[in-house]
C-alpha cells in the first residue's frame, strides 16, 4: 500500500511539473475543425468508425458527437507501448470484429508518432476488404522518424513538437489520459 501511495504521488507530481502546451479550449477547437473536415468528406459514405483503444477513446467521445450523419462505431486495440514510454512491435489486444468488407473506414486515435501502429491497423483493415481506410488523430508529432517519409493522418487536430505528451487521450505510464489539455513531460 505504501509503495502504491508513493507511485501515485509521483504520477501526480509529474503532471504538476509538466508543461501545459495546449489548453482545453484549444483542444476542443481542434476537434471541432476535425469534425467539420470529416463531415465534409464522409457524410455520404456510411462509414464504419474504429476507435483505437485506449488512446482514441477520449478523442472519439468528443469527436463523434459532432458528426451529424449516420455512422457505425466499433473499436480495436493495437499498441506498441502498453504502459511503457517507448515501444517495439505492434501487439493486437482486440482485433476488429465488425465487417469492413466494401466499407469506408475511419480510424480514430490519439497521436501519430512514428506511425507503425497506424500502418499496421490500416494494412489489416485493407486485407479484410475495406474499400478505403482514413485516419484521424488529435496530434501529429513533428519529427523525422516516421515509419514512412511524409506519413500523416487524413485528419489531424494539432501538430506538436516531439516531446512526451499526455492528456486528451494520451497517457503517461497508463495515467492522465483524462487530463484536460495536452501536457509535455519535463526531461523526457
Amino acid at each position: 500500500m505504501y509503495l502504491d501511495l508513493i507511485r501515485l504521488n509521483d504520477i501526480r507530481r509529474m503532471r504538476d511539473e509538466a508543461d501545459l502546451i495546449v489548453d482545453e479550449s484549444a483542444v476542443q477547437a481542434a476537434i471541432g475543425r476535425m469534425a467539420a473536415n470529416i463531415t465534409a468528406r464522409l457524410a455520404d459514405t456510411d462509414p464504419l468508425v474504429f476507435t483505437v483503444m485506449n488512446g482514441g477513446l477520449i478523442l472519439a467521445g468528443h469527436l463523434l458527437s459532432q458528426l451529424d450523419f449516420p455512422l457505425e462505431i466499433s473499436y480495436l486495440h493495437a499498441t506498441r507501448y502498453g504502459h511503457a514510454t517507448d515501444g517495439e512491435d505492434v501487439e493486437w489486444r482486440a482485433l476488429p470484429d465488425a465487417n469492413v468488407q466494401g466499407r469506408t473506414v475511419l480510424i480514430v486515435d490519439d497521436v501519430l508518432d512514428v506511425g507503425n501502429t497506424m500502418l499496421a491497423i490500416t494494412d489489416y483493415l485493407c486485407k479484410l476488404g475495406a474499400r478505403e481506410t482514413l485516419t484521424a488523430v488529435l496530434v501529429n508529432k513533428l519529427h523525422e522518424r516516421k515509419a514512412r517519409p511524409g506519413l500523416c493522418a487524413d485528419f489531424t487536430g494539432l501538430e506538436l513538437p516531439d516531446r512526451f505528451l499526455f492528456g486528451s487521450g494520451m497517457d503517461y505510464r497508463g495515467y492522465w489520459r483524462n487530463a484536460k489539455g495536452i501536457y509535455a513531460v519535463k526531461d523526457l
